[in-house]
């Protein structure tokens, strides 16, 4: 993505707070000192079978980004591919009644969206949000010291390539599917309850693709804690299996040269650290003491699976070091 965006002028303009320079997960545009945007796009391919699901699954990724800006979402865009010859019209529709359920879960509002003929189906939302100036979070504020809080276990990625092989258990995709269904609105408010200085929601790239990210943007390493990651059940042996997405092996090939892995994480695991995830949870740095009380009150917003997975250090050789 640097390389893609190196050759272009960057946008500058005196209300424009956060745009490409650190690859956040929004950009963000003042409008007056209360009030600022917060701006992003994004879609995927299907990730399970059902429609309806897919369609929840998409919103509430495409929605998680605006929660890690500590934003809220105010109104959304469909963004559709669709191929209208080799596939019913129902289809289509179910899509879009998941992604309007999240919408509307978000306390979002649709307005619309543009549909075009494609050969691979895919869907996703440009959604806007607001948040106030002061008080936005980003990727590059991470200190010294500061302890990592992942708010959702990894493996999504690993656990819908089983599915698409047929070899996932039931219930092992069902719990996926509650992880990705399930949006970052809690865990954003949780954060927000507390004193973050980062934070960036775990995605496309991967545990440490997106962690590489915040650690350059903040000028630190990240020490991760391999014992303490929560993983879904069943992520490990599929792994093993080699039911493992072909993004994960671009990710570790773009990003594990900035890495360090103990010899004490098994080879064959090694691979969920990059693990594309969709509507994954969100990666916070903040204060140690700060880190132990957003864990207290998550379980009260029903979040029952976050950890303390890590921790901020001094920029050292690795950018990623996992222990």
């Amino acid at each position: 993505m640097e390389k893609t965006l190196s050759p272009l002028p960057l946008s500058k303009h005196p209300n424009l707070l956060v745009g490409t320079e650190t690859a956040d997960d929004a950009g963000v545009y003042q409008l007056n000192g209360q009030l600022a945007l917060v701006q992003t796009v994004d879609f995927i391919t299907p990730i399970v079978d059902d429609p309806f699901l897919f369609g929840q699954i998409a919103a509430a990724n495409s929605l998680s980004d605006v929660y890690a800006m500590g934003g809220k979402p105010l109104t959304a865009l469909n963004i559709i591919g669709f191929p209208r010859r080799s596939l019913d019209l129902s289809i289509l529709t179910a899509i879009l009644k998941g992604g309007l359920e999240k919408i509307h879960e978000a306390g979002a509002v649709l307005l619309g969206g543009h549909t075009v003929d494609d050969l691979e189906l895919k869907y996703g939302l440009a959604v806007t949000g607001t948040v106030h100036p002061q008080k936005m979070v980003t990727n590059k504020g991470a200190k010294e010291g500061d302890v990592l809080i992942l708010t959702k276990p990894l493996g999504t990625g690993i656990i819908s390539t089983a599915n698409k092989a047929g070899m996932a258990e039931p219930k092992i995709l069902q719990r996926a599917v509650d992880h990705m269904v399930r949006l970052n609105d809690k865990a954003s408010e949780a954060m927000l309850e507390v004193s973050p200085h980062a934070c960036t929601d775990i995605t496309g790239f991967g545990l440490l693709g997106h962690a590489s990210e915040m650690a350059r943007a903040g000028g630190f390493s990240f020490k991760f804690f391999y014992s303490c990651l929560p993983l879904i059940s069943g992520v490990k042996e599929y792994a093993a299996q080699g039911m493992v997405p072909g993004g994960a092996y671009c990710n570790a090939e773009h990003f594990g040269e900035g890495v360090s892995m103990s010899s004490r994480v098994p080879e064959p695991e090694r691979i969920i650290l990059f693990d594309p995830q969709t509507s994954g949870g969100l990666l916070i740095a903040l204060p140690r003491a700060e880190g132990e009380k957003l864990l207290r009150n998550l379980p009260e917003k029903g979040i029952g699976e976050a950890a303390m997975v890590g921790e901020v250090s001094k920029r050292e050789k690795s950018l990623i070091i996992v222990e």
